[in-house]
């Protein structure tokens, strides 16, 4: 009897609790609202060192953090969210912390499958961007896999960064743009061109900006609005640095682990506070080019 009592105040506190956020999200959609928040989720060690704990408690207390960023985001109409979750870099970090951490990505890549996760209450895409072949077999399959699932949701996309660095994601992008204008001058040539690497026709040859972002795992996805990394750290490390020239970067002192609703509505309200000096750059710039 005591536990149905317990069980219903906390429903109801549940509910209360949902329908401020609800409030406090109106009231902030009158002002201008982000299509794409991007995280740099910095300090699950030093949060799990500051508690001495083991490292791998500071990863799970992130994915939880992940997992209430992920559900306000979407409340408040977030289409789009990008989390960095694991450089080319950190695979130089001490092996045993390495395996730990793909066991981690593979436990929790298939709790987010699970019938009563986020994904599936809100019909959320999974992307996974970046160099997949490095990672351990088991997380490979299980990225491929809930990316296979989720392809056809219609709901907001969430993308992780794993085995990724803005560099590798450019020089990808540059070798398939290559690969892709040499099969058209390999076609050109075959319908009539004499010399393959003097006749060509310069548009063909030429590889443009808009080949190159045509080909970046982003490519379906607008720039991010709002960059946010943890921890009071200023470097992006590596992370989006085509796509975040008029992005908004924010740096708040928490880590990871501590980054919370109120740090959250924060952000956006130092977004809409920025947004007109952002428009118009992006404006000028158009005009520029």
């Amino acid at each position: 009897m005591e536990t149905q009592r317990e069980n219903s105040a906390s429903n109801l506190l549940g509910g209360v609790w949902c329908f401020l956020r609800k409030c406090l999200f109106f009231v902030l959609s009158f002002g201008p609202m982000p299509n794409h928040i991007a995280f740099i989720m910095d300090g699950n060690r030093r949060y799990a060192k500051s508690r001495r704990v083991k490292q791998g408690n500071g990863h799970r207390a992130g994915f939880t953090a992940l997992t209430s960023v992920l559900q306000y985001c979407y409340e408040m109409g977030v289409k789009y969210v990008t989390v960095y979750a694991f450089s080319i870099e950190n695979f130089k970090r001490q092996p045993d912390e390495v395996q730990s951490l793909m066991d981690l990505m593979k436990q929790k890549i298939d709790e987010l499958l699970k019938e009563e996760s986020i994904v599936n209450k809100y019909r959320i895409r999974i992307n996974f961007w970046g160099n997949l072949s490095l990672l351990s077999e088991p997380v490979r399959l299980a990225a491929e896999k809930a990316m296979a699932s989720t392809a056809r949701n219609t709901g907001p996309v969430f993308s992780v960064c794993v085995a990724y660095t803005s560099t590798n994601e450019i020089m990808h992008a540059v070798e398939e743009s290559c690969v892709e204008k040499r099969g058209r001058i390999r076609k050109g040539y075959n319908n009539g061109y004499k010399d393959e690497s003097v006749q060509a026709d310069n548009k063909d040859s030429v590889i443009s900006v808009t080949d190159l972002e045509r080909h970046l795992y982003t490519s379906d996805c607008p720039d991010p609005d709002i960059v946010i990394r943890t921890s009071g750290e200023t470097r992006l490390s590596n992370f989006l640095l085509w796509q975040t020239t008029f992005s908004h970067l924010q740096n708040p002192v928490p880590l990871w682990p501590e980054f919370s609703f109120r740090h959250l509505v924060w952000a956006i309200l130092e977004y809409q506070r920025i947004y007109p000096y952002l428009e118009q750059r992006r404006t000028s710039s158009k005009e520029k080019n």
